[in-house]
């Protein structure tokens, strides 16, 4: 059976590989079988980035990037936050029945005023509020979501709640995670201290349109030591780092002649790390030449955001309506 999914993803730089492996690789068996919403957070990334450089050339990349990785607009809805301003209405509903203690209470919020102490703002502390706007705009069922957002949408699913029953109504639904489970790769980072992604540095990760120069550089400066010495010995962790991301793009044979090799302690990682760049490459180059060719196409890229605008608001649109209704705005 169908079911309505809404996902998002800030435009604040490029997507790296963990972000293909972690979600967009399983968006686009998500699209065949469902209603799918795929927006462009540039709202969102207001709350830690008030003055954003180049936020429509970020949108834009980030959007060929979605395209390149697969996501077909005419399967999913593929829009950018900011073009459904009725999700900013419904947004301001909910903040109206969202109490001061819980939203301090979310541990997004708590954290991120930690790390951001003169920049502590409303939208920063309403992140919970606008984000389930996001989902139940579309009244969406489920919600592909990571550790770190689950008590945001668990949030969300105490606003619809809530709208429901001061409103003595069933509207809304109570959206749940999806989770992906074993279809999930989690691929880890190049300082060898965790998984992949930007909040760590820029040398931490692969993006989808590093080219084969950026991409050896960051490889060849990969955590190593100087190689084991007693055979079979036990493998640390940063190197275990480099042989998961060989499992994502080397042949099974290359992985397994480096294996024996780091076993009877021949292993040279220079020249594992050569093989790895290259293998990665190879990987890489089809996505980061189809980002090129999108991302330089001004008139294909209006044509898919204009496709999703209409789309979602189509969507948003009759939300509103029937929320207006709901709660008693009637033109006079």
């Amino acid at each position: 059976m169908s079911s309505k999914i809404v996902s998002g993803i800030r435009p604040t730089g490029n997507l790296h590989l963990g972000n293909y492996f972690g979600a967009l690789r399983n968006f686009l068996k998500l699209q065949e079988e469902n209603d799918c919403y795929f927006f462009i957070a540039d709202y969102h990334g207001l709350t830690t980035h008030p003055t954003p450089e180049n936020l429509q050339e970020n949108v834009k990349q980030v959007l060929a990037e979605f395209v390149a990785c697969g996501l077909d607009p005419d399967k999913a809805t593929l829009y950018v936050q900011s073009d459904v301003p009725e999700a900013i209405e419904l947004y301001l509903f909910f903040n109206m029945n969202a109490y001061l203690g819980e939203l301090q209470r979310v541990t997004t919020f708590k954290e991120k005023a930690r790390k951001q102490p003169n920049n502590v703002n409303a939208g920063l502390l309403t992140y919970p509020t606008l984000m389930a706007a996001d989902i139940l705009i579309h009244r969406a069922s489920k919600v592909p979501v990571g550790k770190d957002q689950e008590q945001n949408l668990e949030m969300t699913r105490t606003f619809a709640k809530r709208f429901n029953h001061m409103y003595q109504t069933e509207y809304f639904p109570e959206p749940v995670a999806y989770n992906f489970g074993d279809e999930l790769v989690k691929v880890p980072g190049l300082d060898g201290s965790g998984k992949m992604g930007k909040s760590e540095g820029f040398g931490n990760a692969i993006f989808l349109i590093d080219d084969e120069a950026t991409i050896k550089k960051k490889i060849m400066k990969a955590k190593t030591d100087s190689g084991p010495t007693e055979k079979n010995s036990e493998m640390p962790d940063y190197i275990q780092n480099l042989f998961s991301l060989m499992d994502i793009v080397s042949e099974t044979d290359t992985i397994t002649q480096y294996k024996d090799a780091f076993a009877d302690c021949s292993i040279r990682y220079g020249d594992m790390k050569k093989q790895l760049a290259a293998d990665m490459n190879e990987f890489i180059a089809p996505f980061r030449d189809k980002i090129q060719s999108i991302v330089s196409n001004d008139e294909l890229l209006s044509k898919i955001a204009k496709q999703g605008r209409d789309k979602a608001r189509e969507s948003a649109q009759r939300t509103i309506k029937e929320v207006r209704d709901i709660i008693g705005f009637k033109s006079i």
